[in-house]
């Protein structure tokens, strides 16, 4: 299955002011890289060449200078402005001419994916069509995030933004895979109480049909929100560690789509 992919890097990272009152947060760095690095990295691992990246009013020319149009890297890159944050979902909208009739890889530019073997889970999720895949991950702070509920098969059987009394710590991560179908159901979504179309209530109506996927990232896999001063903390000391570790990079984009085939290593430069 062929997906495009989009990448949310706008909102106003109120959380990590005030580093985040001159910079857009998906640019600062996460160690030896910028933040938006990880997110463009698992969409390679993905499969995906066609990304496109949303972001604030004025912050496209950033974005421009650092990821160019792609080519680099073997992969097409466009830009699209979210005039003000109105929810995850509303990135499906927003995207809708770019995306067409194909499916859809979405991914939170503040999201960070490691672990052993993560190329093949991401493309079996990219074979399950028609439908949607999320991921889910062990958390122990679930009132923080939405929050999917299973029965005793391991089925998802409902999907809870921050609930204020959790009955599960299985926290739905900010990858989404979509079939075609994403955009007519984002269109059909109503605003929540905070004036934002909720992928949670997306991904319900997925549910509803009998067509969501949940695949656990158990042991042996990392994942982490970048989105705060600590969990920023967090994620440069894992990937230092990491690479410190390995004696290899991790997000690196030229490396990753060398590995992926995207181009030849006369394209690789230092990084």
């Amino acid at each position: 299955m062929t997906y495009k992919g989009i990448i949310l890097a706008g909102g106003r990272g109120t959380r990590l002011d005030p580093l985040t009152r001159v910079i857009n947060k998906h640019l600062l760095p996460v160690y030896d890289k910028p933040m938006i690095y990880y997110p463009l990295t698992t969409l390679l691992l993905a499969g995906v060449t066609e990304i496109l990246v949303i972001t604030n009013p004025g912050d496209e020319q950033p974005y421009q200078a650092l990821l160019k149009d792609g080519r680099q890297w073997g992969i097409t890159i466009s830009y699209r402005v979210q005039t003000r944050p109105a929810g995850i979902a509303e990135a499906l909208l927003i995207g809708r001419d770019f995306l067409g009739r194909d499916n859809c890889v979405l991914i939170l530019g503040d999201n960070i994916f490691y672990g052993h073997n993560l190329e093949v889970t991401l493309q079996q999720a990219a074979t399950q069509n028609p439908g949607a895949t999320v991921f889910g991950y062990r958390v122990e702070q679930p009132e923080l995030f939405g929050i999917a509920e299973c029965d005793q098969a391991g089925r998802v059987v409902n999907i809870i933004e921050k609930p204020a009394r959790p009955r599960s710590n299985l926290a739905v991560t900010g990858l989404y895979f979509y079939d075609h179908q994403a955009v007519s159901l984002a269109l059909s979504l109503q605003p929540s109480a905070r004036q934002e179309l909720e992928i949670s209530d997306l991904n319900r109506l997925y549910l509803q049909q009998g067509r969501l996927r949940l695949v656990e990232l158990g042991a042996g896999f990392a994942w982490l929100d970048a989105g705060s001063p600590e969990s920023l903390l967090q994620a440069a000391q894992f990937v230092a560690t990491m690479e410190q570790r390995l004696g290899e990079k991790i997000a690196c984009p030229e490396t990753t789509a060398l590995a992926c085939g995207l181009i030849t290593p006369h394209h690789c430069g230092g990084n």
